[in-house]
């Protein structure tokens, strides 16, 4: 059995599976209401609890479960799993690796916990206008999709206003992307706007940041430099000499 609640608020559902469930389940019960959710929203954030007394899906789900995935590939923006099932913790942390969005597993005692995962805020990006073209974009936490989303409108702003511009990436609190569906919004902003790139400064304290610098210049033909955490000040006279 299948039951699926909107909880109040936007864009945030939750789905409880117990007992066996069947492809009749999925049919008349999940695929209807998460697709009318995705098209509501474009987005959502699912909370799935397997109840204590779930005992298996049959054949005809899991080549439901395997369609739905592929059809709505981008709907999902985050994905908690609550379950006491060992081969599910396992099959979902090893799917995970390939889904476009965050996913993590909660025992059932910690419900709550993947509530509040689900709700909040993961990373953030600070866009600040430093004046002659400059742009200082700090990027922290863990980034997911709908930051991005969240941020585009005042970085198009920025750029309409300046063809030519500068960017100070502060990336000293960063700790990645948070699936698939960001890291390709990333490189969609870049991939849109690199060509308009004079030149570029990374501010960070991992080995890949400094490959990223090095491949933003090569993409862009801007001049870049990469700067240790510690040389943030010397970042800020670089980029504007």
């Amino acid at each position: 059995m299948i039951n699926v609640q909107p909880t109040g608020r936007e864009g945030l559902y939750e789905v409880r599976l117990s007992g066996v469930v069947t492809d009749i389940d999925y049919e008349q019960m999940l695929m209807p209401a998460l697709e009318q959710a995705i098209e509501d929203h474009d987005r959502i954030r699912v909370l799935v609890i397997f109840d204590a007394d779930f005992e298996d899906f049959t054949l005809g789900a899991l080549l439901d479960d395997a369609r739905m995935g592929l059809r709505h590939w981008r709907g999902f923006d985050r994905l908690a799993v609550v379950t006491e099932k060992p081969w599910i913790r396992r099959s979902v942390l090893g799917l995970g690796v390939f889904l476009p969005c965050p996913v993590r597993v909660f025992p059932l005692e910690e419900a709550d916990d993947a509530r509040r995962w689900l709700s909040e805020s993961l990373g953030a990006i600070h866009q600040t206008d430093l004046g002659d073209g400059v742009l200082h974009l700090q990027l922290r936490g863990q980034i997911d999709s709908s930051i991005y989303a969240e941020e585009t409108e005042d970085l198009n702003a920025f750029i309409r206003a300046n063809d030519r511009f500068r960017l100070l990436i502060d990336a000293r609190d960063f700790d990645g992307w948070q699936g698939m569906a960001a890291l390709f919004e990333h490189l969609k902003v870049v991939r849109d706007h690199y060509r308009q790139i004079d030149r570029a400064a990374i501010i960070g304290n991992s080995g890949w940041q400094k490959l990223a610098e090095k491949v933003l210049g090569r993409l862009s033909g801007a001049k870049t430099k990469f700067f240790e955490a510690d040389s943030f000040e010397q970042a800020k006279v670089w980029i504007k000499s």
